[in-house]
């Protein structure tokens, strides 16, 4: 047990601090999305029935019998109790929703026997009210109708058929995943929104679908598939296409996440464990290369690592740049005082029991989040709400009338983006399909790595660089510019650029920008109201700054490989590269809010963006649990609280659905369906408790019942049946889903060198349609002349004398032009 002693301050300064959120209905994506606003001091408001939110009894649950889950998703909020039985219970929501900046509402997911209200008029009556509403799938659609789970929703996205064993079953973690990817998509949606009605007075309603959410983890896997002409499968416990070393191995003490992928880090791995012969070998240059010869290079690096500790390791990583880091268990998390200073984690308050928790990630340095706090009780206030005040003089106050709503709520806003990869670029194409204009800075002798590593002469003279699926699919909506910042010239032209711009975004070692002349401090003297984001693993203070990291980097330092998996097996990675989205999406949620400030109060700001940070709340209940008990558990595929859960396979090779019965009836209703009705007539069974005790041969008998049918027959049975169920998908098989096809998710977009192919859409609609994709990624240097002429008015012969000094180009160097200084 860890006992933290913090003293509990209200911020200087609250970004959101005018705002009034109401939350209705029951589900942890909502919960999550309006957890965020009171982060930043918004006034958050839960509405409940008598019976309480279904969330307050999800396991797992404190040694005071409190669900750490729902405390995660509540803290700082009120709680007001409406009866639904109360004849005023209608008028009386209403009320409360006209009372609001912002409705988030969980109802399709589950009602909480919310009260029947139709949104629809009072959005008529009250202009400016903001409108968010959350579904697993959608309204429309073949899975409409479909009952779900977080495991469910993640296995038909493709998120579970590529971890595990080579044999089966995938394995997965039980639940908590799905809340906070869709919740930080809410966040953005309604967050854009903001700042769109700050224009035109005018509010949006937004619909979430928490399937499509999930699509931005699997959406790199799947076009990697499509661009290599390879299918993926499931390699073994942390080996993951296309990347290789990039898994997790146990050391003289404690576990080692390890990540290469340029041939520079194999090299340098390979001369730290003294391996020339691998170092030397030129079949192994690159990741891809390697995957071939998996068993015989950790013949020879595995002896190796456990000479030394994973402390030992990853100090000589860092001064190497080698993406190595420990693999914490949750009690290293709770004693780091670094991350207890950053505020990644808090105290919390339940009841009477004082815990720890994940903090907000989103590290505003003038406008910082909440510390903490508290989980209110059925129908409990916190300290720091406001005063209610009459509904009319609050109506009359609020934003009403004004023009219909732009096209897209972001139009108007810049962004220069200074990163690569995919976590940066992620959070600024994010800002790009809302409508910022996002310029692209790369250069001809370093441009973005995703676009390929391989500098040889076949590669780059060939314009390869140009054909990769993954820079495509995570570049659109952007024009591109090439700049040699190192030369005078380069960075000047960025400055000019910068100068008018709203928002600047790196993902570079934290010294990058400072040493080219860049640093915030500058660019705070060029514009005061700019809002900077530096996007590094542990955050520009910390004593690992300079720490290199990939998306696999960052769940190996996050803590959540150690509570997936079983208990006598090492920890588990659940993605090639799980911290890259979930990184850009923490990015993209702070910097809109630092915007609602800036354009409030014409104060600019830096957010300190640690994403190592950004995956903790994945582990949120294991840490609550553990901070008070000084223990937790690994599920395996099993849950804390559904009997049964899991993988069970199907008919034919690696086929296997995904399977969760998440209450009393619809255990009835599987146990008729598989020919145990004296199971479904046994009153006992109702308790998952009593399920519990024979859940082995419950397992067994499902196994039996699912290995003589088709994976998507066994799922159309247990749906018809209202079974959460689905089938466990490969990335690619997304692309023929019967209900993203109907939903138009993947559109055709047309781009040089490629020509036609698919993107997928974002998860937030205002409409029945998809937000469209206004423009393709950009080639290397493609709008060169259109932003420096047209945008920064130079002439043509400075444009002239920009190319002909390599400041700017179109065609990338190899490795012998760099070496010869070209």
């Amino acid at each position: 047990m860890v006992v933290l002693m913090v003293k509990e301050t209200e911020p200087s300064g609250q970004a959101l601090s005018q705002l009034r959120v109401l939350e209705i209905g029951s589900s942890a994506a909502t919960s999550y999305c309006a957890r965020l606003f009171a982060d930043f001091g918004a006034d958050v408001s839960k509405v409940e029935p008598p019976a309480a939110d279904p969330l307050r009894s999800s396991a797992p649950l404190t040694p005071g019998g409190q669900s750490a889950w729902f405390a995660f998703l509540n803290f700082n909020k009120s709680s007001i109790i409406i009866d639904p039985a109360d004849p005023e219970a209608i008028e009386r929501l209403t009320r409360l929703v006209e009372d609001c900046d912002i409705l988030v509402d969980g109802r399709d997911i589950d009602c909480a026997e919310c009260p029947s209200i139709d949104v629809a008029p009072i959005r008529q009556r009250h202009s400016g009210l903001i409108y968010l509403e959350a579904a697993w799938f959608s309204r429309e659609g073949p899975y409409r109708e479909f009952a779900a789970s977080d495991s469910v929703v993640r296995a038909l996205a493709g998120l579970v058929k590529l971890v595990g064993p080579i044999e089966g079953p995938p394995l997965h973690a039980p639940d908590f995943q799905t809340g906070i990817l869709a919740g930080l998509w809410g966040f953005i949606a309604v967050a854009s929104s903001l700042i769109a009605r700050l224009g035109s007075r005018v509010g949006r309603s937004h619909s979430l679908s928490i399937y499509e959410a999930c699509i931005s983890l699997s959406e790199y896997q799947l076009f990697e598939t499509i661009e290599r002409g390879e299918a993926m499968h499931r390699m073994g416990v942390n080996r993951f296409w296309p990347n290789f070393p990039a898994g997790i191995y146990e050391t003289k003490k404690g576990w080692l996440g390890v990540t290469t992928i340029t041939p520079k880090q194999w090299h340098a791995f390979c001369e730290m464990l003294d391996l020339p012969q691998l170092r030397d070998d030129p079949a192994l240059v690159l990741g891809a290369d390697r995957l071939k010869h998996t068993e015989q290079i950790e013949r020879l690096f595995v002896p190796k690592l456990k000479s030394r500790t994973a402390r030992q390791w990853f100090a000589e990583a860092i001064q190497r740049k080698i993406p190595i880091v420990p693999v914490p268990e949750l009690s290293d998390l709770l004693e780091d005082q670094e991350k207890i200073e950053r505020g990644a984690i808090v105290p919390l308050l339940i009841g009477g029991e004082r815990a720890l928790t994940p903090g907000s990630m989103q590290r505003l340095t003038l406008t910082p989040p909440r510390r903490g706090g508290k989980v209110p009780a059925i129908g409990g206030l916190q300290v720091f709400t406001k005063e209610r005040i009459d509904s009319r003089r609050r109506r009359s106050s609020l934003p009403s009338g004004g023009t219909r709503p732009a096209e897209q709520p972001l139009k108007g806003v810049r962004v220069i983006d200074f990163s690569m990869g995919w976590a940066g670029p992620f959070c600024t194409r994010t800002l790009g399909d809302l409508g910022a204009d996002v310029i692209k800075i790369e250069a001809i002798q370093y441009p973005d790595w995703w676009r390929g590593v391989d500098r040889r002469e076949n590669y780059v003279h060939g314009q390869r660089y140009e054909k990769t699926l993954r820079f495509c699919i995570m570049n659109r909506n952007k024009r591109g510019i090439t700049l040699d910042l190192t030369r005078p010239e380069g960075l000047s032209v960025a400055k000019r650029l910068i100068a008018h711009a709203d928002i600047v975004v790196d993902n570079y070692s934290v010294d990058v920008l400072p040493k080219l002349g860049l640093g915030y401090e500058v660019l705070r003297m060029l514009n005061p109201r700019l809002v900077v984001m530096s996007m590094s693993a542990f955050g520009t203070n910390s004593v690992h700054r300079g720490c290199r990291a990939y998306g696999s980097t960052l769940e190996h330092g996050s803590g959540l490989p150690s509570v997936v998996g079983t208990s006598s097996g090492p920890p588990v990675m659940s993605h090639v590269a799980f911290g890259d989205a979930i990184g850009g999406l923490n990015g993209c949620a702070a910097i809109l809010v630092a915007l609602i400030h800036a354009r409030e109060t014409g104060q600019g700001q830096f957010i300190d963006l640690a994403q190592v940070e950004c995956m903790m709340p994945f582990t949120a209940p294991w840490i609550i649990v553990h901070s008070l008990s000084g223990a937790s558990e690994r599920y395996g595929n099993r849950h804390p609280q559904f009997v049964p859960h899991g993988c069970f396979r199907c008919a034919g090779e690696d086929n296997w659905i995904m399977l969760a019965v998440t209450d009393a009836n619809m255990w009835q209703r599987l146990a008729t369906l598989i020919g145990r009705a004296e199971w479904a007539a046994d009153s006992s069974l109702r308790s998952e408790k009593r399920r519990r005790l024979i859940e082995d041969k419950i397992e067994n008998e499902i196994e039996r019942w699912t290995r003589g049918r088709d994976a998507d027959h066994a799922m159309a049975e247990l749906q018809g049946a209202r079974v959460a169920a689905g089938v466990v998908r490969p990335p690619v098989d997304l692309l023929q889903d019967p209900h993203l096809r109907s939903r138009a998710f993947f559109q055709e977009v047309e781009r040089a060198f490629i020509g036609p192919h698919l993107q997928p859409s974002i998860p937030i609609r205002e409409g029945a349609r998809p937000a469209p994709i206004r423009r393709a990624a950009p080639t290397l240097g493609e709008h060169n002349r259109e932003i420096l002429a047209d945008l920064l008015g130079l002439e043509e012969l400075e444009i002239a004398d920009l190319a002909s000094k390599g400041i700017i180009g179109s065609k990338m160097l190899s490795e012998r032009e760099l070496r010869q200084g070209w």
